[in-house]
């Protein structure tokens, strides 16, 4: 696929290019600056905590679900981040377009790129929360890097999608974002996994699996607490003995990324007249 064409020379000095402007402009004329980067899901954590952990005691029975909250937010945060920004990317950029020739897909991986940085520095802030909070690191916790891969690629395939159809449906961005509305509340982030399958009676448990399988967000968060929290944290693959089952989730990601490169692809020849 012509994707390939991103490592050319010219392409890579362009996504670096694009990467440190857009970090850069992000937190232009802000007095904090890049400290919101970190203070914006501390906040949205903290609002959280206080509403569902303190008075709705969700979590109460699982350790460090403090930490939990904290990690389920940032990795919800950069998904929002990759596939909003990476919607918006090709229409913001439409002038570059129109004057120089490059792979179409530069403008959506670098808006991904500036998530992925956004993420690198939360991540840090989650680790020292964690260790604070007295959670044991492990070499299992390297088991975090293949579960960002699958998020990214997940969001980075979405991303493509939504980049393609903005630029003829910008009707897109309010349907978008009431989705991610929907999809943070349906997803185990503010709650665990374990609330659904004690709270939904005889068919609890078999409703949390299938949470898991049918959205591989739900099943990466609850992965990374498994690997970084809690090993008591139930995963998908302690659940379900079927692994094509287990596996979807992975398998289902893949797919939407090759699905909406491909359907990028075939857009990607139009952009400079539409936008």
């Amino acid at each position: 696929m012509k994707i390939f064409e991103i490592f050319s020379k010219k392409n890579r000095i362009l996504l670096k290019a694009m990467v440190s402007t857009d970090f850069k402009l992000r937190y232009q004329q802000s007095i904090l600056g890049y400290v919101w980067s970190v203070l914006k899901p501390l906040m949205l954590f903290a609002i959280m905590y206080m509403v569902f952990v303190r008075f709705l005691k969700f979590g109460a029975d699982v350790p460090h679900f403090a930490v939990a909250l904290l990690l389920g937010i940032i990795l919800w945060n950069f998904f929002n981040e990759t596939t909003t920004g990476g919607m918006t990317s090709i229409v913001g950029h439409g002038d570059l377009l129109r004057k120089i020739h490059f792979s179409k897909y530069v403008v959506v991986i670098a808006s991904s790129m500036s998530a992925l940085i956004n993420f690198s520095i939360n991540f840090v802030v989650v680790v020292i929360f964690a260790l604070v909070n007295g959670v044991q690191p492990s070499w299992s916790n390297l088991l975090i890097i293949p579960l960002v891969l699958e998020l990214y690629i997940l969001a980075l395939g979405i991303a493509f999608f939504l980049s393609a159809a903005y630029v003829n449906l910008r009707d897109l961005s309010p349907i978008w974002e009431v989705l991610m509305q929907a999809g943070f509340y349906a997803t185990p982030i503010i709650y665990p996994i374990s609330m659904i399958a004690s709270k939904a009676g005889d068919y609890g448990p078999i409703l949390a699996k299938w949470d898991l399988i049918l959205n591989p967000i739900a099943q990466i968060v609850q992965d990374a607490r498994h690997v970084l929290i809690d090993p008591a944290n139930p995963t998908i693959w302690q659940w379900e003995s079927n692994i094509l089952l287990a596996g979807w989730p992975v398998l289902f990601s893949i797919i939407i990324f090759i699905g909406g490169l491909y359907y990028f692809t075939i857009k990607s020849k139009h952009f400079a007249e539409l936008v």
